[in-house]
């Protein structure tokens, strides 16, 4: 006899995975659908010629509840942490300079001018009310602190978050916590002081972590953990709205192996980036579809090289560069994957991965690969003092990698919610919701499994 309680989760990405994985630990009799051959969506760890490649994040930050996930799935053995104190790099006039990571370093350092630091030191002296209008991160942070800091650390750094444009950005979306402590402190460095005392551990920043087998480890691990309920190669056509026994239920129509299917379940979650789920739920609720449809999402490539150690004139030691826009550069950043985790590349190889495109450059990802390749190459040559070709390498394009918190991305995520509530049963999780990185999606396809579990106990 089929359990009333019966879940389907559509899309094996990691919020997916997550949530379906939560579910099961509830004793909710759940299935996971993945349109593709494999789980993990973006996060995909590659082996070629002896080195170790990541298509999407490179690393995540060690929170609490993505290392519980990790002991729940058996993997602690597997976990790798980056030096806390590796440098990181900006690209200023052509030169690599080190971005400092403490507020002493960031006033003695002459990455920013004089003017620039005195608006840091006064900032908590001084007390500023946030517009009542939504406000982009780039009108933020040059009302606070100026536009030196908006261009070479902000943007940058948006850009490798989100690979998106701050003008667009929404501050309330993308760090609702820089405008909460304007409003109640009247100033974002006051706020983080006291949340500093209040917390009173002193904590830095949560680990840089990957796995021996790269990032793509842990959604293998969550799908052999959950077996027979994740079928992968799974493609839904949709959802449809039923009754049973008198009872709200959703009728999955699918397509496996060739052969047409249907779930009928109690409740539904869906765990695919929001185009894909508006495409699901249109003909259900034609305003929940256009909202799901108002999320953009920036194109992303992203370029995997090995060099030979003899090749590089710089040496690479730190988690890698951050290049702004005014630079005149095409790629975004680099990231130094064996200077951060060990057995990424043969001994006396080293691997580093670039992306490019992104909001404010999204024709990238209609190149030809050799081509995109060809301009990364090009352009870390001159930063790092490469000589020759890499010996091996990799390119993906992403035409949607990353969802676009820009202005207004509240009123989309409320108009989900609102839809969320006109059909009771259905659920959604996903890295447009509460923020891109795997931390993030991890905790809240826990939460939303934990939602599913309250909705059939009310």
């Amino acid at each position: 006899m089929t359990d009333p309680r019966q879940v389907v989760v559509i899309g094996a990405g990691i919020s997916g995975l997550s949530c379906a994985l939560r579910l099961k630990q509830l004793g909710l009799p759940v299935t996971l659908l993945e349109s593709t051959g494999r789980a993990g969506g973006l996060a995909a760890s590659v082996h070629k010629d002896g080195c170790l490649f990541e298509s999407g994040p490179q690393s995540f930050q060690g929170t609490s509840p993505i290392f519980e996930v990790i002991r729940q799935v058996g993997i602690e053995e597997e976990l790798q942490k980056a030096d806390p104190d590796a440098p990181r790099f900006v690209l200023q006039h052509g030169r690599l300079r080190k971005i400092p990571m403490s507020p002493p370093a960031l006033l003695a350092s002459s990455l920013l001018g004089a003017g620039t630091r005195w608006k840091i030191v006064s900032e908590p002296f001084r007390r500023t009310t946030p517009p009542n209008a939504e406000e982009s991160v780039a009108n933020f942070v040059r009302r606070k602190f100026g536009h030196e800091i908006l261009e070479y650390l902000v943007a940058p750094f948006v850009s490798g978050v989100y690979a998106g444009d701050p003008e667009k950005l929404s501050l309330r979306a993308a760090f609702p916590t820089l405008e909460e402590w304007e409003r109640e402190y009247g100033s974002v460095l006051r706020g983080a002081m006291k949340l500093r005392a209040a917390d009173g551990k002193g904590a830095g920043p949560p680990p840089l972590c990957s796995f021996r087998g790269g990032v793509g480890a842990l959604p293998r691990a969550i799908g052999e953990k959950l077996g027979e309920s994740l079928q992968v190669g799974a493609s839904v056509a949709g959802v449809q709205r039923t009754q049973r026994a008198g009872e709200n239920s959703y009728e999955v129509r699918f397509s496996i192996a060739g052969r047409e299917e249907s779930r009928q379940a109690r409740a539904v979650v869906v765990a695919t980036p929001a185009y894909a789920g508006a495409h699901l739920v249109e003909r259900m609720s034609a305003p929940l579809a256009r909202a799901l449809s108002g999320i953009a999402y920036a194109p992303v490539a992203v370029v995997a090289a090995a060099y030979s150690d003899k090749q590089f004139g710089t040496v690479l030691e730190g988690f890698g560069i951050l290049i702004p826009r005014s630079e005149k550069l095409r790629t975004l950043g680099t990231v130094w994957n064996s200077s951060l985790f060990p057995g990424r590349a043969p001994a006396g190889m080293a691997v580093i991965t670039s992306f490019i495109g992104g909001a404010t450059d999204p024709t990238i990802v209609g190149m030809a690969e050799n081509d995109i390749a060809a301009i990364v190459h090009q352009e870390n040559a001159r930063l790092l003092k490469i000589s020759e070709e890499p010996v091996t390498s990799v390119v993906w394009r992403h035409t949607k990698a990353l969802p676009q918190y820009n202005l207004g991305h509240g009123h989309i995520i409320e108009a989900i919610r609102d839809g969320e509530r006109a059909n009771p049963g259905l659920f959604f999780s996903g890295n447009y919701l509460e923020g891109p990185s795997l931390g993030k999606c991890v905790e809240q396809g826990i939460r939303t499994a934990e939602a599913v579990r309250d909705y059939f106990q009310s």
